[in-house]
């Protein structure tokens, strides 16, 4: 099965991290959770879901991982404050593996430099960051666009879940 890596900081979105983590895990993945500082527990914004890092982004490497995900809420633009999140989520996008991107997670690939040219969605507040980032944005409820597969909020998960998991067979 798949080791999936999960890039997060405090405040991300509880259900866009529980319950894609939750069924990959009833899938059979691997999850690994990817943060600034290992062992730190972050926490959801809404419901304070706890989080503790296994791996520090400065020491994660996307050669040991088949897929990312990137939850939204406030986490991606805390972690794109950050050079080696940012570095890692570029390297993945680059290594051609999937990456699982929903509502906020896109401005961590903005920084990261890695739209240019792509299609994808995200919540409706970066739609113009989106634009600007060289993307083409689609308002649907899940674009796969190659390895990059995006929605845009929390009511896309059923969708965006299926996505995934068909991009881990």
């Amino acid at each position: 099965m798949s080791h999936i890596a999960v890039i997060i900081d405090e405040w991300f979105e509880d259900s866009e991290y529980t319950e894609p983590v939750e069924a990959f895990k009833v899938a059979g993945h691997q999850v690994t959770h990817v943060g600034l500082e290992k062992g730190k527990t972050v926490r959801g914004k809404k419901k304070s879901t706890p989080v503790t890092v296994d791996v520090a982004a400065e020491k994660a490497d996307p050669a040991d991982y088949d897929a990312l995900l990137i939850p939204g809420g406030y986490s991606p633009d805390k972690l794109r404050a950050h050079d080696a999140p940012v570095r890692f989520v570029r390297d993945f996008m680059e290594s051609g593996k999937p990456v699982f991107s929903i509502c906020h997670a896109p401005q961590i690939l903005i920084t990261a430099d890695v739209l240019k040219g792509r299609r994808i969605t995200g919540y409706k507040s970066i739609v113009q960051d989106i634009r600007n980032a060289g993307a083409h944005f689609e308002n649907q409820e899940v674009v796969v666009d190659g390895n990059l597969i995006s929605s845009r909020f929390p009511a896309d998960l059923p969708a965006f879940i299926r996505a995934s998991i068909a991009a881990l067979v």
